[in-house]
């Protein structure tokens, strides 16, 4: 009886597994296409499509989940891009095509894609380097433009060198 088997193992301890999924993933965001066993296809294609479906919905703990899972790159593509992309579609995101097998050990090869996004949709992420260059300036002129108060007093360096002191 299979009560409580979830899928495949792949012949890989959980976290490896974890790892080749979020790695497949990153690479499906970053690419758009995917050559990868067929098995493995099959395998990552629920769990990219549960990732699409998460980036779809715009809350902050979806996007913490998301960046949790993906490297950098794939999760902007993927929330700014791909995800309302897909906007109007509720499902069935990618999918996987047959390709010939592999010449080294004959294994059924398959291609993973996503199916076409309105590219138009695309959010422009939101540039913050303008607002750290302003602050930093704003710093630097207040450094420079600051005048000594009339009432200090200078102090003098009255250090004396090993040479002075050897002399008196």
């Amino acid at each position: 009886m299979r009560h409580a088997v979830f899928g495949q193992k792949l012949s890989r301890d959980t976290k490896a597994r974890k790892a080749l999924l979020n790695n497949l993933a990153s690479s499906l965001i970053i690419h758009g296409h995917l050559r990868t066993t067929l098995a493995k296809a099959k395998f990552s294609q629920g769990y990219i499509e549960k990732l699409v479906s998460q980036a779809k919905k715009n809350r902050l703990n979806r996007y913490r989940i998301l960046a949790s899972k993906l490297n950098h790159h794939a999760f902007i593509k993927l929330i700014n891009e791909v995800g309302p992309g897909f906007e109007n579609r509720k499902g069935g995101y990618t999918r996987v095509l047959k390709i010939p097998a592999r010449r080294g050990d004959a294994a059924q090869m398959a291609k993973l894609e996503f199916l076409e996004w309105d590219k138009t949709k695309a959010k422009t992420p939101k540039q913050t380097t303008k607002k750290a260059n302003t602050k930093t300036k704003s710093v630097k002129e207040t450094k420079t433009t600051a005048k000594p108060q009339p009432n200090e007093k200078k102090v003098l360096n009255t250090k004396e060198t090993k040479n002075e002191k050897r002399k008196t």
